[in-house]
């Protein structure tokens, strides 16, 4: 007699795997490159070919080639490598941007949505006055005013990307105040910090957990922008922006110094915005 053999799974590894089964091929493809990118951020040595630091002129400005992946730049470095290097500090400055945007983002907006009233509307007219001015430029300001260095290259993309996030999380914290399980909460006699912490936070943010994974490849698009200005890490590192600007010289008869950098940073982009887009759509019951 056969016996039937009941494999339990738990919930946390159930719900990866049922993710893992049913994902799109473009959100695996995306996840992949996302892997690939964080690992060469993580541990560089790992994937690269040479040394991104090491000039050899004898090299310069070698085409794509079978020792040289993505060819060299002016002084010889392999890019491949650069590419790879700076991977690490273009997401460093992503996430850090990101995360100083959503947390003044979500002490404003919070306070704007709970508060009510004068303040309120003070804060909403702030939102949109600063939302309406280009980020790149909110950041190109601050950055002219302190100097150009990685710092101020975070404090300028997170304070430029910040409005929006404010502007959402209000939103969000508003049509939360009116559901039916608050207004429940309420008629029990619930604490009304208890009902924002317990209720009113956890649903507001949760949408906003895919719009942080966009928000990422966004910083990096517009870190990308400043250091292409020169108003970003310093030479020689190899930060994907700081690649841009240097290879603009010879773009002419060096294609790949612009165009790989640039690939670089709109496939990573790309695959964040889908990988957040998937998500989102996840949370919300759409798939």
């Amino acid at each position: 007699m056969s016996r039937s053999v009941e494999v339990t799974v738990s919930r946390p590894l159930g719900e990866l795997l049922e993710f893992i089964c049913y994902v799109p091929f473009r959100v695996a493809a995306s996840l992949a490159t996302i892997g690939f990118f964080v690992l060469a951020a993580i541990a560089p040595k790992v994937l690269q070919t040479h040394d991104p630091l090491a000039i050899d002129l004898s090299s310069s400005l070698q085409s794509p080639s079978i020792v040289h992946w993505l060819g060299t730049d002016q002084l010889g470095r392999d890019l491949y490598s650069r590419v790879l290097e700076g991977a690490g500090q273009s997401l460093a400055i992503g996430l850090g941007a990101t995360a100083l945007s959503m947390s003044v983002a979500l002490i404003l907006g919070v306070a704007a949505a709970l508060s009510g009233g004068l303040l309120d509307s003070i804060l909403t007219r702030i939102f949109d006055v600063l939302f309406a001015i280009p980020t790149l430029l909110l950041a190109l300001v601050f950055v002219t005013v302190f100097g150009p260095s990685v710092l101020t290259e975070v404090i300028a993309v997170g304070i430029g990307t910040a409005p929006g996030y404010a502007r959402m999380i209000r939103g969000q914290m508003l049509s939360i105040k009116g559901t039916g399980y608050v207004e429940a909460a309420k008629a029990l006699g619930h604490p009304f910090p208890r009902i924002v912490w317990r209720h009113i936070l956890p649903n507001a943010m949760s949408p906003l957990t895919a719009m942080v994974t966009i928000g990422v490849g966004q910083a990096i698009i517009w870190a990308s922008g400043l250091a292409f200005l020169g108003l970003g890490v310093a030479p020689p590192a190899p930060e994907w922006g700081a690649l841009l600007n240097a290879g603009r010289n010879y773009v002419i008869y060096a294609w790949w110094l612009e165009i790989i950098p640039g690939l670089a940073v709109t496939i990573f982009a790309l695959s964040l915005t889908i990988v957040g887009g998937h998500l989102q759509d996840r949370l919300e019951g759409k798939i």
